[in-house]
């Protein structure tokens, strides 16, 4: 599986993965997923928002046991960040088969579409969707850097936009989904174990940054006379690792746009969009709001005008105690429980169904790179953990 799946969407510069939502690359990974599915005689369905099913047992029958993540990636992104997860979950339904398992509820793997919001600016689309956490008049606003809005993306990858929405019935059938994903940091290699619980998510956010100057000729104009946004953008780039560091959070502009965009040109606007996390909701107030007020006393010396605009947010998420618990217990009781600042699928369903996660040890702790990495042992012991867990739910 793991071979089939690492050529779609590869870049042959970068060696990193860009399969972003709607696009070619989406489409082979979503072809490729269903493949497994119909390989190991599973009923495939499609949902009403683009996220993709794959079903052993009833799908209309209550109480169901669901795993799997997603296929997309961030531009230039690592083989590991969601495919681990729904890889993991055909290979911990194979070995459930092995091991002679009889299944008393229904078990789903899925794959969630547009994941990390490559695309379209927004992450976890497909279960913000279905959960009801964004409003299909939202999602048809969404647009991309060509204009392309979402509707006109989907249309043109051949699905109906017009049915995109909430899906509670759906929803209400799950029992409890447990989503791997590959550790984004390095507290498992650290501990010294391959495998961990998620206990929360920290809560996270991205804010765009407009900085209004005015264009003019980068030879002819005196120093003083400039009104240059891309010396307000720098000073606040600066402040923000300054205050995510004062504070124990983080903070990062790792996307910026320039018009008119010239070398010889002063800009006339910088847009610059800043990911701010935090283990608390007090502290990543306290770091944007002085991320804020930096950038502000910045742009009045410069003459510069400023807007700051909050394009998404997700609150702490605390996963659900009693399913949390009950892994730990299935797994031995000693695994190793830990929060963590990325964002994922089962933080967004949470707030409608039971989730968990099980995160698979990272090495290096990079992650959204191509240098992304995880050894094929503790990926092995990753689907040993999850085949247990999926057992102890799934065949009681």
């Amino acid at each position: 599986m793991w071979r089939d799946l690492a050529p779609i969407g590869r870049d042959a510069g970068s060696r990193g993965y860009r399969r972003y939502a709607w696009t070619g690359a989406d489409a082979d990974c979503r072809a490729w997923f269903k493949a497994q599915a119909e390989t190991r005689g599973l009923t495939y369905e499609l949902d009403r928002n683009g996220n993709q099913w794959a079903w052993l047992g009833d799908p209309l029958a209550e109480g169901a046991v669901v795993t799997g993540s997603h296929l997309d990636s961030v531009p230039d992104g690592g083989a590991f960040d969601g495919p681990l997860g729904v890889v993991s979950s055909f290979a911990a339904l194979d070995e459930l088969r092995g091991r002679g398992a009889r299944f008393t509820r229904p078990l789903a793997i899925t794959n969630f579409g547009d994941e990390e919001g490559a695309r379209f600016g927004l992450a976890c689309v497909g279960s913000r969707l279905a959960s009801g956490q964004l409003t299909p008049e939202a999602a048809y606003a969404l647009r991309d850097g060509d204009g392309v809005s979402l509707p006109q993306a989907m249309e043109a990858a051949g699905y109906d936009p017009s049915a995109i929405g909430p899906d509670p019935e759906r929803l209400a059938r799950i029992g409890a989904f447990v989503e791997l994903h590959v550790e984004q940091g390095r507290a498992l290699d650290l501990s010294g174990d391959r495998v961990g619980i998620a206990s929360a998510i920290w809560p996270h956010g991205r804010w765009r940054f407009d900085f209004h100057g005015e264009a003019n000729h980068a030879g002819t104009t005196r120093l003083v006379d400039r009104r240059d946004p891309m010396l307000t953008y720098a000073e606040t780039v600066l402040a923000a690792r300054r205050e995510a560091e004062l504070a124990g959070a983080v903070a990062t502009f790792g996307k910026i746009s320039v018009e008119p965009n010239g070398v010889n040109a002063i800009p006339s606007l910088v847009r610059g969009w800043l990911d701010s996390r935090a283990a608390d909701q007090t502290t990543l107030d306290t770091v944007v709001s002085a991320i804020e007020r930096a950038a502000q006393e910045r742009a009045e010396r410069d003459g510069v005008d400023l807007r700051v605009v909050r394009e998404s947010f997700t609150p702490v998420i605390e996963f659900e105690h009693a399913l949390r618990d009950e892994l730990n217990k299935i797994l031995g009781g000693s695994v190793p429980v830990l929060g963590t600042g990325a964002g994922h699928d089962a933080g967004i369903l949470s707030g409608s169904i039971p989730t968990a996660m099980l995160f698979v040890r990272n090495p290096t702790g990079v992650s959204h790179s191509p240098a992304e990495f995880a050894a094929e042992d503790d990926c092995v012991a990753g689907v040993i953990a999850l085949t247990d867990v999926l057992e102890g739910l799934a065949c009681r």
